[in-house]
């Protein structure tokens, strides 16, 4: 397998020796790295105080691809309330995002890919660009050379059948009584992770529906055959779990005929209550954008009008999601992620040096206390005794929230020195007592959810968009164990089994894979700091390979990169691609707790981030080194690139946070204290 083969225009294995973005910045060769940090180190950091909301908050654009975009589009079409300064901005952005090849991608720097490509050419044509036109000509060339339509996932052939570009009875079926499948019964909306499910239960509704506006123009050229648009597709051998679930899926589609209508109209319903339940206080639901699209959708076709309080919120929390350019174009955001980036702000600061008692954390840490959730949400289904406590990533999500950004949280405010400790210590116990609570059954954590590993919802011919459930994960349990350990929690039996989990998951290199980063250095620059935090020795073997691996894939430039091809393509991508900052800080972060300051290795990335930084004091960094769904859906978070570099750079000055070295004895009593 070579990275070639997967509709790219050619991207070749970058080089070791990838090419940094050059600065004016670039350092005298006789000035000593360290001043080089320190200098660095205090520049990103006024940047980033300057940067912080009045409330007390950061944020950082969340960047994906078109596809947000254009499903913005197509939903206000739907709904018959396009105006023309919404698609003409949001046209300049989907225009402005294009390749040279026609196509569009869903990462920068990665290959086309056909169902971004599909749906940024029907905004476009929405927008009024003429099908003849060069850009559009190229994209339909290249759309009918893959397949056309007919080879795009099913999301995007739901999106084309709303208006009669694709027949329903060509989809997977979807039925509604779905929401009435107890807990314990497979394919259970519960077996599903939080996200799909949230999209899972409106698209029931829509899908039972089969609702078609009229077409604003054909789209005859996106066929390989105009023809014949909908070509059979053969069944796969009924001994296999694909064609085992095709099977189920036809007899789904002889149900839909012979469903008693009372019976189909309550589960509708009690899809619709299930929404209405879980819209979040401004609107939203998840905090997400595709959840909203399709609540919105659901429900309108259930008869709620535009001016219903539900939709009227639904809509003005899209609008949200908007993030306007200065030259005009309107990029869909989407999620928002203030929780997260604030957390980590939080800790590249106090890691940089910032004062504990600083106005500025003493503002952060304010702000994050009163986003603690204090009530149940979907997450209580598995876990029905456990107290609340946790905290999300967005401004609004109490029904989700996770436990990656509980446990950054709490690490956050065990770095400032608060004027209302015992509000401090409450709210931790709280947060630390969920997380606990949250341990799945092999050890480790996933993101949102406990043991949300069944294996069947990922066979669904319906759910070929990404991933679709939460396991745990090496990155999301190492941030679960730094954050116990910072408790003294280091020897109690919960951490220790998820301790052992991460040793027996780290790879046959010395790397482990990162679920929500990109890839194995972001996980491996999770769990290094955690080990050691939690006790575990430098020379610990499994310490020892991580570092060889990471000095094994640093670049000649002297920093890490990593491009997402390494979640299709690991052997030949895994440590590759061009040095970026966010990933030269993961990289760095778990080099410096394993002991290597004074290395070559560091050295060079720390150099690396001097040289790259801007004389603002930020980074410039266009590569998305967020995941979403491994590979399917990639995030380009925009503060990352200032957040892990300060961590890193802070670390490498001031040494190791106190808050995150191990810590021994006094781990029984916090045990019983925070843990129940």
């Amino acid at each position: 397998m070579t990275a070639t083969t997967d509709g790219s225009t050619g991207a070749a294995l970058p080089p070791r020796a990838a090419a940094a973005s050059h600065t004016d910045n670039s350092l005298p060769e006789a000035a000593g790295v360290q001043e080089a940090a320190a200098r660095a180190t205090r520049r990103a950091t006024d940047f980033l105080l300057a940067r912080q909301d009045a409330e007390g908050w950061w944020k950082g654009d969340l960047e994906t691809n078109v596809t947000m975009d254009a499903e913005d589009l197509l939903l206000r079409q739907f709904l018959g309330i396009l105006d023309g300064d919404t698609t003409r901005a949001a046209a300049l952005f989907i225009r402005g995002e294009q390749r040279e090849d026609g196509t569009w991608a869903s990462f920068y720097g990665g290959p086309g890919e056909l169902s971004t490509t599909i749906e940024a050419y029907v905004a476009l044509r929405l927008a009024g660009d003429a099908p003849d036109a060069p850009h559009m000509a190229k994209a339909a060339e290249w759309i009918r050379g893959r397949g056309g339509i007919a080879a795009a996932r099913v999301f995007t052939r739901i999106w084309l059948a709303l208006f009669g570009w694709w027949k329903w009875e060509d989809l997977p079926e979807l039925p509604p009584e779905l929401i009435w499948f107890p807990a314990w019964m497979p394919l259970n909306i519960y077996d599903f992770g939080c996200w799909a499910r949230q999209t899972i239960v409106p698209l029931t509704i829509v899908s039972a529906k089969r609702p078609v506006r009229p077409a604003p123009f054909p789209l005859d050229e996106l066929h390989t055959d105009p023809a014949d648009p909908n070509p059979h597709r053969p069944l796969a051998p009924a001994v296999t779990w694909d064609g085992a679930f095709q099977r189920a899926d036809r007899a789904l589609h002889a149900f839909r005929k012979v469903a008693p209508r009372r019976m189909r109209r309550a589960a509708m319903n009690a899809a619709a209550r299930w929404i209405i339940e879980r819209q979040e206080n401004d609107g939203c639901w998840g905090g997400i954008q595709p959840p909203a699209v399709y609540s919105i959708i659901a429900l309108y076709l259930l008869g709620y009008d535009l001016e219903h309080p539900v939709m009227r919120a639904g809509l003005e929390s899209l609008d949200r999601f908007a993030v306007w350019r200065e030259d005009g174009a309107r990029m869909i955001e989407a999620c928002q992620s203030p929780v997260w980036d604030t957390c980590l702000a939080t800790i590249a600061l106090a890691d940089a040096g910032v004062p504990a008692d600083h106005p500025q954390l003493v503002k952060a840490a304010d702000w994050m206390l009163g986003e603690q959730i204090v009530r149940p949400g979907d997450w209580s289904v598995k876990r029905p005794g456990l107290p609340p406590g946790g905290w999300a990533f967005e401004f609004h999500n109490d029904n989700y929230p996770d436990i990656d950004d509980t446990a950054e949280v709490v690490l956050a405010l065990r770095r400032v020195k608060h004027h209302d400790p015992e509000r401090v210590e409450k709210a931790i116990g709280r947060g630390v007592r969920w997380n606990l609570g949250m341990q799945s059954k092999n050890g480790a954590w996933g993101a949102f959810d406990v043991d949300n590993t069944s294996p069947f919802p990922n066979r669904l011919p319906f759910c070929d968009f990404g991933e679709v459930i939460d396991p745990p994960s090496a990155d999301v349990t190492a941030h679960v164990v730094e954050m116990l350990a910072a408790e003294g929690l280091s020897h109690d039996p919960r951490t220790r089994r998820g301790i052992e989990w991460l040793l027996a998951e780290q790879e046959a290199d010395g790397s482990w894979f990162g679920r929500w980063g990109v890839n194995y250095v972001y996980g491996t620059g999770s769990v290094v700091p955690a080990l050691v935090a939690a006790g575990l020795p430098a020379a610990h073997p499994a310490i020892r390979r991580a570092v060889a691996w990471l000095e094994s894939v640093q670049n000649d430039d002297g920093g890490w990169g990593e491009d997402l091809r390494s979640y299709r393509y690991v052997r030949e991508w895994s440590g590759r691609g061009a040095s970026t900052a966010s990933q030269t800080g993961w990289a760095l972060m778990a080099l410096l707790a394993a002991g290597e300051k004074d290395s070559k290795a560091v050295e060079r990335g720390v150099r690396w981030l001097a040289e790259t930084q801007r004389e603002d004091g930020s980074w410039d960094e266009p590569y998305f080194t967020g995941t979403g769904f491994p590979w399917d859906f990639s995030i380009n978070y925009h503060l990352y690139r200032q957040v892990f570099p300060l961590t890193a750079l802070g670390r490498y000055v001031h040494g190791e946070p106190a808050v995150t070295r191990p810590k021994t004895g006094g781990g029984a009593r916090l045990a019983e204290a925070k843990a129940g």
